[in-house]
């Protein structure tokens, strides 16, 4: 055994030769796996960006309350409007021949009320008993019919003041489905959309993790796809308690308030933009990107490298900003930690 282990000993050197290569081998292996970052201040901002679209504040479509022969239309699609400004009619006269009908049968019902009053009058002041209730349900009944004449009267009139639409706001006229008269219509398929471009905003939506990021008031920058180098500043002016209907994901409808800047653009509805907010702001913060940050029972902790080793040291870590941790305590300039 002596004189073969003698005769075989390059067969030893050749293993330990070997094994010391495949340890440094391995060794250079796991670090250049090792993903390491030098500590360093950094001033550190994060926002949020939200995407919306111009609508407005005020805007209507406006239908006949009854069916009709459509006897005049006023506005184009394009005109401008005001307040209250009588747009449409139908026909009137057959519903100014019901209303005269009804008037006329009111008249003869107050006739015979004061008619009735005056027979029975008497009767049921200075009657008793049977005759004493008899006059008194005939003077009841006298009044309940005079009383249905006034609302068939009222009825009537209201018939013949739906038959005029007039806009309850000023701004553009979108939309007339009917722009000529003559032709019969019903509630459903003659309507008139106007739009008041002074009430202009954009509308946007908010995931429900970011919605508690924002507030009403917080200004942030906008920008609007349809203005090639345009930037101003938008306000929040609303934000909805509810999750807007509709949506596949829990979302928040905001409004943003227009600059007068802003609204001086030939703007439009359904026109994009977005609009930028800063959320979270530090400066001069040692920071680690997330990754970089463990976290066990007795709380958060690096890797740091000493040397050839990589010592374990725990931290204080606050807010995350943008993808990176903020170090408050635990860590100073210069030092490598790694991943």
């Amino acid at each position: 055994m002596k004189n073969f282990l003698k005769k075989r000993w390059y067969l030893f050197l050749i293993i330990l030769v070997f094994l010391v290569l495949f340890f440094f081998q391995q060794r250079s292996r796991k670090n250049s796996l090792e993903e390491t970052f030098v500590v360093k201040k950094e001033n550190l901002k994060e926002f949020l960006t939200l995407s919306g679209e111009v609508d407005a504040e005020e805007k209507v479509s406006l239908r006949f309350q009854t069916s009709g022969r459509l006897a005049w239309v006023g506005v184009k699609e394009g005109d401008y409007v005001k307040k209250y400004q009588l747009i449409a009619s139908l026909d009137k006269r057959d519903l100014k021949n019901r209303l005269d009908k009804y008037l006329n049968t009111y008249l003869k019902q107050r006739n015979n009320f004061e008619q009735t009053k005056d027979d029975y009058e008497e009767i049921y002041e200075f009657s008793s008993g049977d005759l004493h209730e008899q006059a008194k349900r005939i003077l009841e009944n006298n009044q309940y019919d005079l009383n249905n004449s006034v609302l068939e009267v009222e009825y009537q009139s209201l018939l013949l003041e739906y038959a005029d639409i007039l806009t309850p706001i000023e701004g553009i006229v979108t939309k007339v489905d009917f722009p000529k008269a003559g032709v019969n219509i019903t509630p459903t398929n003659a309507s008139f959309e106007i739009i008041n471009p002074k009430t202009l905003y954009l509308s946007a939506t908010v995931e429900q993790a970011d919605v508690v990021k924002i507030k009403e008031g917080m200004v942030g920058e906008l920008v609007l796809d349809s203005f090639a180098n345009f930037k101003d500043k938008a306000k929040i002016t609303y934000i909805s308690f509810s999750p807007k209907a509709g949506e596949t994901g829990t979302v928040y409808q905001i409004k943003l308030d227009f600059s007068e800047k802003t609204k001086k653009l030939p703007l439009r509805l359904g026109m994009t933009g977005d609009v930028d907010f800063l959320v979270k702001e530090k400066n001069n913060a040692i920071a680690l990107p997330s990754r970089f940050v463990k976290k066990d029972s007795k709380g958060s902790y690096v890797f740091v490298k000493e040397g050839n080793k990589n010592v374990k040291k725990y931290v204080k870590a606050s807010d995350e900003i943008d993808g990176r941790i903020v170090i408050e305590r635990g860590l100073k300039e210069g030092e490598i930690v790694v991943n």
